[in-house]
């Protein structure tokens, strides 16, 4: 009969004030998909990069994705009514920051279709396409929450962020330092 191994617990990780610095770079630690949410409005096409998307329920089909309150392409989307969530694959890094960016023209080269009313992205690996159903107000963010209207499947593999990088292989220890300096070390 093999014993147990004991193993001490360990010491308590330090418990840190939630300042916006110190939020973003822990939040960080949850690795996140990425998707391009767009829409047309005023018969142009809108958009913008978000991490923040979640599937809700799936009776009734329902999504969501959080949204900077004071964001123009948001505002844009939402007097749009219908959108589309699109998944990047690992390949689409170029569009996260296309669309992430605050300078240039979004949509400008870019071939994309609109099956449900707005933009699906090609290359992606999932598309959803929804109207909008209701927004929450949730401190500096909106909550949009959309009923499902469409999917679009692909099988490539997904544009993951963590850690402030892209993909899965940023660093794997804990905090080393805080403030100033990046503390993953």
């Amino acid at each position: 009969m093999s014993a147990l191994a004991f193993s001490p617990t360990p010491p308590p990780a330090e418990v840190l004030e939630p300042t916006p610095d110190v939020m973003r770079r822990a939040m960080g630690a949850f690795p996140s998909g990425v998707t391009v949410v767009t829409a047309v409005h005023d018969d142009e096409p809108v958009g913008f990069t978000c991490q923040s998307f979640a599937s809700l329920s799936l009776e009734p089909p329902l999504v969501l994705f959080c949204a900077t309150s004071e964001g123009r392409a948001w505002a844009r989307i939402r007097e749009a009514g219908a959108f589309c969530v699109n998944v990047l694959a690992e390949d689409q890094v170029d569009l996260c920051q296309r669309f992430g960016s605050r300078n240039g023209l979004r949509f400008e080269g870019l071939e994309w279709t609109a099956p449900h009313g707005a933009p699906a992205l090609p290359g992606a690996v999932l598309r959803v396409h929804a109207t909008l159903e209701t927004v929450h107000v949730a401190g500096d963010h909106d909550i949009a929450i959309g009923r499902v209207q469409g999917l679009e499947l692909d099988t490539a593999p997904p544009l993951v962020f963590h850690r402030g990088r892209f993909g899965l292989d940023a660093p794997k220890a804990g905090f080393a330092h805080w403030g100033e300096q990046d503390f993953w070390s």
